[in-house]
């Protein structure tokens, strides 16, 4: 079965809209879909429109810590009423500390010697959630660097001269959110947090909580990878997940949305879903 629940639109980093992403993925057979976009669920209703005969859930990607590093939480099937009333609530914070990280990102570049013009960054994250890959834009239009990973390996990255971290929600706040919400919650692409062992923990704690899916299908992994996170579903009973991380030109490696998910792994999911 061909699905895509992690992928992104102009809502947040990506560089369609939600209906060009939604198209796509129709165009490669996706049968079942879900726009994650960091920290906005803005999308939803376009890509509805655009897939009426496929299944849409609403979703996110929610950025959320955990023992000192940042966990992708995945969440899928937000529905109506007080719970994504809540959600949309805290989203809203999420964004004004973002655009607060922005203007911090752009004073540190400053001090550093690198003069962008705030102003413009800024009115150009309307519409989407800002991060630092519009700073990063901004740094190739001013002929700073010569392209955005560039600019995250000399300033942006996790740590860098020019980083300014972001408060971000509580693992046990974001599970808290979804299940408020009738969603279903998934890790994302865990080979990020760079400890197996961590991940392994990490379920053994949360998975009551609410996070019963790892995203053992993922865009970039290959047989070893993939094969990895698929023990640790077994090992801990966990529902397996799949998604591209599609961004269009953001991001060009990835090239389309959609991935192919075993039938095995694809009744489980879809049953999940509709408890």
């Amino acid at each position: 079965m061909r699905v895509d629940l992690h992928c992104h639109s102009t809502c947040s980093d990506g560089s369609l809209s939600p209906t060009e992403v939604a198209t796509r993925a129709q165009a490669e057979g996706v049968q079942l879909f879900c726009l994650t976009d960091h920290d906005s669920v803005a999308g939803y209703e376009a890509t509805a429109a655009a897939l009426p005969n496929t299944r849409v859930l609403r979703g996110v990607e929610l950025s959320c810590r955990h023992a000192g590093k940042t966990v992708h939480l995945l969440i899928y099937g937000v529905r109506e009423g007080s719970g994504l009333t809540a959600l949309q609530g805290r989203l809203e914070h999420v964004l004004e500390d973002r655009r607060t990280r922005l203007k911090a990102i752009i004073a540190r570049l400053r001090r550093l010697g690198v003069k962008l013009d705030g102003e413009k960054i800024l009115i150009a994250t309307h519409g989407h959630t800002p991060g630092r890959p519009d700073v990063a834009r901004a740094l190739v239009e001013a002929g700073v660097v010569r392209s955005q990973r560039e600019a995250f390996e000399r300033y942006l990255h996790d740590g860098g001269p020019a980083d300014v971290a972001l408060e971000r929600v509580s693992l046990d706040d974001g599970l808290r959110l979804g299940r408020n919400s009738g969603a279903k919650m998934s890790l994302a692409h865990p080979h990020t947090l760079r400890s197996p062992q961590l991940v392994d923990e990490m379920f053994v704690q949360y998975r009551s909580a609410g996070l019963e899916g790892i995203e053992a299908y993922y865009g970039r992994y290959g047989a070893q990878e993939r094969g990895l996170w698929l023990n640790v579903a077994k090992r801990r009973e966990l529902v397996v997940t799949g998604g591209s991380d599609f961004h269009g030109a953001a991001v060009p490696e990835i090239r389309q949305p959609g991935i192919e998910l075993p039938d095995r792994h694809a009744e489980r999911l879809q049953a999940w879903l509709a408890e």
